[in-house]
């Protein structure tokens, strides 16, 4: 029988499945725009900024998921 603690770590989980592959994306997007011999700064660093965004989720979100350890 699933628990509230259950559902909340699956819906974290999932979250953090769609958060890493837009990563994933962003991170091919960037690269295909850098390869470019003429291409957008403002959109590239536009991209940066979200991916960084993303990795600070990602991160916040699998600290949730580690129980704490005592030191």
């Amino acid at each position: 029988m699933p628990t509230a603690a259950n559902d909340a770590t699956a819906a974290i989980e999932q979250r953090l499945i769609e958060l890493k592959l837009e990563h994933r994306d962003l991170d091919a997007a960037i690269e295909s725009l850098t390869t470019m011999p003429v291409h957008d700064q403002l959109q590239l660093q536009r991209l940066k900024k979200r991916k960084l965004q993303l990795k600070d989720q990602i991160s916040y979100l699998e600290n949730q998921l580690m129980p704490d350890i005592p030191a």
